[in-house]
């Protein structure tokens, strides 16, 4: 009677953040950074909305050793990138609710697995300065995504960005009230100096996780690339 063979088991998916500052910092430096992390999904903020700037977006994605799927309709501060490593949905950019003459704003969706796993819904965000309008979007996002006929209600689900606040603050404690959040406690603003932890990822239906491990970033230039510092995880499942 021959051995019963048995599927691998997937390898961890590693999801990182990253606000880019609208790349008026050393694009090469952001981009040495991103492939220090390797990472399968990589989450952006900030990303640039001057006119021709998906030029400098796709440059970006090249340089990172990842794809960009490329902009929607809509005039978006967040996307997202993924490695050639894993499956992905098209990224969709939602318009969330502002002011008259405020800043637009939005989160990016998408679905992704690595090769043997399950799909994983991944968002990108990143809240308002305004705390009142940080806690509305993060309402909106979570109830949009958990209404959304194409996510899974229970399936696994990554949120990740800029929150814009610490972790005793409304908005961040509403989205750890149904995810887990995964990413550590070391400070992300200003990438100079850190003292203030205002990025970080959330999830929910994963077996496992390591945070990310700073010596990979041991070396660069990080204030030279953007004014935030990277956040990752490996997530199993």
């Amino acid at each position: 009677m021959g051995a019963m063979s048995s599927s691998p088991t997937p390898s961890p998916l590693r999801v990182a953040s990253y606000n880019l500052r609208g790349l008026k910092d050393d694009p090469g430096r952001a981009a040495a950074v991103v492939r220090a992390v390797d990472p399968d999904v990589l989450l952006l903020q900030e990303v640039p909305r001057y006119p021709g700037s998906s030029y400098a977006i796709a440059a970006l994605a090249r340089d990172c050793g990842l794809l960009w799927s490329g902009r929607t309709r809509l005039v978006s501060g967040t996307s997202l990138m993924t490695n050639l490593r894993v499956e992905s949905s098209d990224s969709q950019d939602r318009r969330l609710r502002v002011g008259l003459r405020e800043n637009p704003r939005s989160y990016t969706l998408a679905s992704v697995r690595r090769t043997g796993g399950p799909w994983v819904t991944v968002v990108s965000v990143h809240l308002s300065l305004d705390g009142d309008q940080r806690v509305e979007h993060v309402r909106t996002v979570l109830d949009e995504v958990q209404d959304d006929p194409r996510v899974p209600g229970t399936g696994p689900l990554v949120v990740g960005g800029d929150l814009n606040e610490s972790a005793d603050g409304p908005a961040w404690r509403l989205v750890a009230d149904q995810l887990v959040e995964v990413s550590d406690d070391r400070p992300t603003f200003p990438a100079a100096r850190p003292h203030r932890r205002i990025d970080a990822l959330f999830s929910r239906g994963h077996a496992g996780v390591v945070p990310g491990d700073p010596a990979l970033l041991e070396g660069l230039d990080l204030a030279a690339a953007s004014d935030h510092v990277p956040v990752w995880v490996d997530l199993s499942y």
